[in-house]
């Protein structure tokens, strides 16, 4: 059994592992080929200004083995699995992978077909820690153990997406009452909004810094502002930024004081950020009660117990002077 309990301990290592390893070469592959474009030419461009001789096949070899292997596997995966995947279901993911701020730069697709992928994995590894082990498992455990972990494979990658919307939503949720002050002392200082937004995104690094640079970018290329500000809006969903692009716009369109808005903007996050922290802390005392009725009242109930335990068990087996103090 303990031999048993250490495959399964190495196989959850090993699983996860993988896992982050084709997470962290997703992402940053794909970062990578988006902002220098193909890596492929670029080192063969490289190459032939320093007068190296090297073939295409060559350069290729040497990419990582993410790049090579991992993505181009689970982009077929993707791309079969998208033949049969209804189209709401691509759309949902697409629309949560927007709101996670698309980490890896992947698509639908892939995304879905990266699920059925890991949940092989999980259940492929504790398969064959069952099968091989010292003390072969019964093919009840087996099909129990394997169907258990498939599942939470097959689960992990959408829980991992949901994690990583709720983080970006608090991080934005947290930064918007400094950031809204510091708009408004740029606007109240003379700059407009598109550079007061500018200014914060060259202040700060954080998720709301990067949704403004990003909401610039796209008004310098001729998206008109208000579309940008909506579609900036609409890439995080949360109601505290909706409100406050809505109450932008809702200023430009009737001429009123930007600056004064933004101060009232600000000063209602605030108040939402406390009420928020005042919630969370009222929450704390019932999240409390399940570890404490699980852990710490038992502990205590055998410290206080056991010894009268002891002793009216031994009086009714007749030793009682063996354990009297």
């Amino acid at each position: 059994m303990s031999s048993a309990l250490l495959w399964i301990i190495v196989g959850v290592i090993v699983v996860g592992g993988a896992i982050t390893l084709i997470v962290v070469g997703l992402r940053f592959s794909r970062a990578r080929q988006e902002d220098e474009g193909d890596p492929i030419m670029a080192r063969l461009a490289d190459a032939s200004q320093r007068g190296e001789v090297v073939s295409l096949e060559d350069i290729e070899l040497q990419q990582p083995f993410s790049e090579r292997v991992l993505i181009p596997f689970i982009k077929r995966i993707g791309e079969f699995s998208a033949r049969f995947t209804p189209q709401n279901l691509i759309t949902e993911t697409t629309r949560k992978l927007e709101l996670g701020g698309n980490p890896g730069r992947i698509d639908a697709a892939t995304f879905l077909a990266s699920r059925f992928v890991v949940a092989v994995v999980f259940g492929g590894l504790l398969l064959l820690i069952g099968i091989f082990s010292a003390t072969p498992w019964p093919l009840g455990r087996i099909v129990l153990v394997v169907t258990i972990f498939s599942a939470i494979g097959f689960f992990f990658p959408q829980l991992w997406l949901q994690g990583r919307i709720n983080k970006r939503q608090d991080e934005v949720r947290k930064a918007m009452p400094d950031a809204l002050d510091l708009l408004t002392i740029c606007v109240e200082a003379g700059l407009g909004f598109d550079a007061a937004m500018s200014k914060v995104g060259e202040k700060w690094e954080n998720e709301l810094s990067l949704m403004f640079t990003r909401c610039i970018r796209e008004v310098q290329l001729g998206k008109p502002q208000r579309e940008a500000l909506r579609d900036m809006a609409d890439r995080l969903g949360l109601p505290e930024l909706t409100s406050f692009v809505a109450a932008v716009i809702q200023s430009q369109i009737l001429g009123v004081s930007l600056a004064k808005v933004l101060r009232i903007q600000s000063d209602q996050m605030r108040v939402k950020r406390r009420q928020r922290a005042e919630e969370l802390a009222h929450q704390a005392p019932v999240k409390m009660i399940i570890p404490m009725a699980l852990l710490t009242f038992p502990s205590i109930m055998i410290i206080l117990l056991a010894p009268a335990g002891f002793q009216i068990a031994a009086t009714f087996t007749g030793a009682g002077s063996a354990f009297a103090p």
